[in-house]
């Protein structure tokens, strides 16, 4: 479906009747990226957005639309839309950000959080001005030599090597997804919510309240390390290292990582 949400046309998917669970892909993902998981979770409201810049939703020109306050208010506004007052949120990587600022802004819209493969943001203003450096320049590359150029470099990263064991037929669906976007989508996103840009949340860990699964691939060292220490800040939160999973714990361990996310979910009802 497509809804307008402030000034900017969205896209969204839902699946299934009962209690809304609000998904949000990485960069260079989409709604798409969720369809698989779906059959998983009958019982719920299962709804998936393509956020700023990627999949069918609107790639605004102006960087500054894609910071995550705004992309949180679209969250926010969405929700009003499909008159849902709490919803459990899952975000994988960037979508984990953009998830966990959602339940830093708006706390009592968030009944569970689940944070795959994700990041409070970058602790000094050293590394993200660094971070935004190296952003920029990725996103001048993304205009001058195109998405498929790009593709293909981003497809050869260390975060994405565990990827290469992956069916052909999987590696080719991936690969499909990232071609659909445009440069200016895929280089605002970076401008407008890399890390360098948003803020670090570090410090407001300490407020969630609601219950918090932090899910990390074994293969992953960096976001295992970094999942670990947001266990230790946030009050009430759980942590799952996957075996024989990277990155994209979703994508590689799929019917494992349903059922971690199903189990959270329904932790403690009768």
């Amino acid at each position: 479906m497509t809804m307008m949400v402030n000034g900017v046309c969205y896209h969204a998917e839902q699946y299934g009747e009962g209690e809304p669970l609000l998904l949000l892909h990485g960069f260079t993902g989409s709604a798409d990226t969720w369809r698989p998981l779906a059959p998983f979770w009958p019982d719920f409201r299962v709804m998936a957005v393509d956020l700023l810049g990627h999949g069918r939703t609107e790639a605004p020109k102006d960087a500054r639309r894609y910071r995550i306050e705004h992309a949180a208010a679209d969250l926010a506004a969405l929700l009003d839309e499909w008159g849902v007052e709490q919803v459990n949120v899952l975000g994988y990587s960037m979508g984990g950000r953009l998830a966990l600022a959602f339940a830093v802004w708006h706390p009592h819209r968030v009944r569970r959080l689940v944070l795959e493969s994700s990041s409070p943001g970058l602790k000094t203003e050293e590394e993200r001005r660094a971070r935004r450096e190296a952003d920029e320049a990725l996103a001048r590359k993304i205009e001058t030599e195109g998405v498929r150029a790009f593709v293909d470099d981003w497809e050869k990263i260390p975060l994405f090597a565990t990827q290469q064991a992956l069916p052909d037929s999987v590696r080719a669906a991936i690969r499909r997804e990232r071609l659909r976007h445009t440069a200016t989508g895929l280089a605002n996103s970076l401008r407008g919510m890399g890390t360098g840009v948003q803020p670090s949340f570090w410090e407001r860990l300490g407020e969630l309240a609601m219950p918090v699964l932090l899910v990390c691939g074994e293969n992953d060292e960096k976001f295992c390390r970094i999942a670990a220490q947001m266990h230790e800040r946030l009050p009430n939160s759980e942590l799952v290292c996957v075996p024989d999973a990277g990155h994209a714990i979703h994508v590689e361990q799929p019917g494992i990582f349903a059922k971690i996310v199903s189990e959270f979910m329904t932790k403690g009802e009768v």
